[in-house]
C-alpha cells in the first residue's frame, strides 16, 4: 500500500531516516562505508542527520556541522563512485516513496539528489563521471530504474532531469 501522506515534522524524519539507513547499512554496495570504514553508530548520527534533514526540509533545526567532512574522510579511505552515490539515491527515492507522498516528500527526494550530484563533483573533481558503468559493470537505467548489476542509478540522469 502506497503512503498517502506528506513528511509533516521531525518524528516522520526519524522514521525515513531508521529506515533508510536499515536498508543502507545492509546494502552491499554501499553498506561497507558505513559498518566498515566509518563504523556508524546509528544512534549517534541519526540525531545529527535529523537535524540535517529538518533544516533542509522545515527550516526548524539548527545544523552547523560540516556535511561534506565525514565523506571526504570516507572518500579517503576508499573512493566513493557515481555508482555509491546512484545507490544512495536510489535507496533514499525507495524510502520515501514507501512512507510519504507529497511536496515535501518530493523536496526531500529532489534535495536528495543535488547533494549527491554535489558530493561527488566535490570528492572526485567537477568532470566527474555521473554516469556510465557502476562499480559492478552494469550500466544504469533512469532513476529508480533497476538493472541485473545491482540497481545503479546514472547520476546523469538526475543532472539531466533536474535541468529540464
Amino acid at each position: 500500500m502506497r503512503a498517502t501522506r506528506d513528511i509533516s515534522d521531525r518524528d516522520d524524519l526519524d522514521v525515513i531516516l531508521r529506515r533508510f539507513y536499515g536498508a543502507a547499512f545492509a546494502d552491499p554496495l554501499i553498506g561497507p562505508f558505513f559498518t566498515e570504514i566509518a563504523g556508524t553508530d546509528l544512534e549517534v548520527h541519526l540525531p545529527r542527520i535529523t537535524d540535517f534533514w529538518e533544516r533542509a526540509l522545515f527550516r526548524t533545526a539548527d545544523y552547523g556541522r560540516d556535511a561534506f567532512a565525514p565523506h571526504a574522510a570516507l572518500h579517503s579511505a576508499r573512493p566513493l563512485t557515481a555508482a555509491h552515490f546512484g545507490r544512495w539515491v536510489q535507496l533514499w527515492h525507495a524510502t520515501v516513496d514507501g512512507l510519504h507522498q507529497g511536496a515535501r516528500a518530493e523536496r526531500a527526494k529532489a534535495q536528495g539528489e543535488r547533494i549527491a550530484v554535489a558530493m561527488l563533483r566535490r570528492l572526485a573533481g567537477p568532470d566527474a563521471a555521473t554516469g556510465g558503468a557502476g562499480a559492478d559493470g552494469a550500466t544504469g537505467g533512469g532513476v529508480g530504474g533497476t538493472t541485473g548489476g545491482g540497481g545503479f542509478v546514472p547520476l546523469a540522469a538526475l543532472e539531466l532531469r533536474s535541468a529540464a
